[in-house]
């Protein structure tokens, strides 16, 4: 292959990411995403609070939520694949202002994200190793995140893949053991529906109750966005990213909602150790108690490896997006300049340093001293997944208007998001919902508890402050819709 030595295009080229995702890890990081501990181990107390029927009706809006918001991003990303996403989207589509808070906003999140993945990272190696260093571990874990994300973004993408794969292995191989114990072929007794019946089943507790797992799930579910980012670095996103988006929501309605219910009918919601359901003690995972039911040695170990697995790729996953959200904002004037440089392998090395060393300090935060500080930094955090889904409802409304109030034809985007405009309100509506009940116990209670409320919505001034504090000093406007920008030419 002939190299070019023309000065200026390597000037050009050494300011830009490399499309090397292939079709197959884009599917795989998509997947992957929305499959962590929020499925493994939080499943269980879900269905405790809730019982099986408000958790699975819980999970079940969640899951079609997080499919509108992905049709959304399909159209967006096929059509325009830029690794700054959100922020891009809301910039161009919306305000200016907003796509700035959007960029912030999320690298924020995932930074911060980083740092709780290490902590959960530790926690899980001190089930095989009780007495090792927890520095030691999260130096270790932090190194091999740094390492994989450092290879180019091919090699990120096959990491992804595969830490995907394991996870999706689990959770058939759980379903096919699952469904063979309820119809008494493992096990020798058939248990059909008999767990759904006990108690005030399926609906334990009342609508407050299926509220607050809708909470869950909506946590469990964040990361299935982060396709968004890597359609910068996709090798064809107007073919890839439509394929990606067209297979999440069945994913989800497999891996989650399917994996719920084989759970809900196995184990009944009054079990005590759906209650102590944590990353700390994997031997009372609802997924463990199924295998070890189901007369499979070694149950905990596995899923101990399964979860730190997941540990892992949320990690791995968070440390790409926060690297090219950063990336983008600093090549569109929004952050630091030095940051928009990348190396010879398209990796924006300035960046991935930063936001390791964010992540690094924030876990060190929770290593030494009381933790209030990681605590604060955590909680801040909250509730930036569910703005950043906010963004993408909004951009999309607006992007499709857009689209049409110049003139553009429909059947000219690569793919196009079905049920719109239902779908983005839809997406838009539950998220105000799911981020206004984030404490609705602190209202609910004798007295209001203003600490709480102060604690759970942290997020939320901070990122009116961005917002708005941009918007001040830039004297933005929302853009009118003939004057929203189509142009690629910054796509990468």
């Amino acid at each position: 292959m002939k190299v070019t030595s023309n000065p200026s295009l390597q000037a050009e080229n050494s300011n830009r990411l490399q499309r090397r995702l292939r079709s197959r890890q884009l599917t795989m990081i998509a997947i992957g995403g929305s499959i962590g501990t929020g499925l493994f181990v939080a499943s269980g107390n879900s269905i405790h609070t809730a019982g099986p029927g408000g958790a699975l009706l819980a999970y079940l809006a969640v899951g079609f939520m997080v499919y509108f918001l992905m049709t959304s991003l399909g159209e967006m990303a096929a059509f325009l694949p830029v690794s700054g996403s959100f922020s891009t989207y809301s910039s161009r589509f919306v305000d200016p202002a907003l796509g700035f808070a959007m960029g912030w906003n999320y690298w924020y999140n995932w930074a911060i994200t980083i740092a709780a993945e290490l902590s959960a990272a530790t926690l899980v190696m001190k089930f095989w190793f009780p007495h090792s260093s927890s520095f030691l571990w999260s130096a270790l874990f932090l190194a091999l995140m740094i390492g994989l994300n450092l290879l180019s973004v091919k090699g990120y993408g096959e990491s992804e893949y595969w830490f995907s794969l394991i996870k999706v292995i689990t959770v058939i191989v759980f379903i096919a053991a699952g469904l063979l114990m309820i119809f008494g072929i493992i096990g020798g007794q058939k248990i059909g529906f008999q767990n759904w019946q006990i108690g005030d089943a399926p609906f334990h507790g009342g609508w407050l109750a299926a509220l607050s797992v809708f909470m869950v799930a909506g946590f469990s579910f964040q990361g299935t966005e982060v396709i968004g980012v890597a359609a910068g670095e996709s090798e064809n996103p107007r073919v890839n990213i439509p394929k990606a988006v067209r297979q999440v929501f069945w994913r989800i309605l497999l891996f989650y909602v399917l994996a719920i219910f084989v759970i809900s009918l196995l184990i009944p919601y009054t079990d005590p150790r759906l209650v102590d359901s944590s990353v700390e003690n994997i031997g009372v995972s609802p997924f463990t108690i199924v295998f070890e039911k189901a007369g499979l040695a070694f149950a905990a170990s596995v899923m101990n490896a399964v979860i730190l697995t997941a540990v892992l790729s949320a990690g791995n996953s968070g440390m790409y997006a926060a690297t090219r959200i950063l990336w983008y904002m600093a090549k569109e004037g929004q952050a630091p300049r030095f940051l928009a440089k990348v190396n010879a392998k398209g990796i924006p090395v300035n960046a991935l340093i930063v936001t390791s060393l964010v992540g690094a300090t924030a876990f060190l935060a929770s290593v030494f001293g009381d933790g209030t500080v990681y605590v604060w930094l955590l909680n801040a955090s909250g509730l930036s997944g569910f703005i950043a889904w906010l963004g993408i409802a909004i951009s999309h409304y607006r992007f499709r208007k857009a689209y049409l109030a110049q003139g553009r034809d429909l059947r000219d985007l690569p793919y196009v998001a079905k049920w719109y405009p239902f779908g983005p309100i839809f997406a838009f509506v539950l998220c105000i919902i799911v981020i206004a009940g984030q404490n609705y116990g602190a209202f609910t209670g004798d007295h209001i508890d203003w600490y709480g409320i102060l604690v759970s919505y942290i997020g939320l001034p901070l990122f009116l402050l961005l917002w708005l504090g941009y918007k001040w000093v830039k004297k933005t406007r929302i853009v009118p819709l003939s004057e929203c920008r189509f142009d690629e030419g910054d796509a990468v």
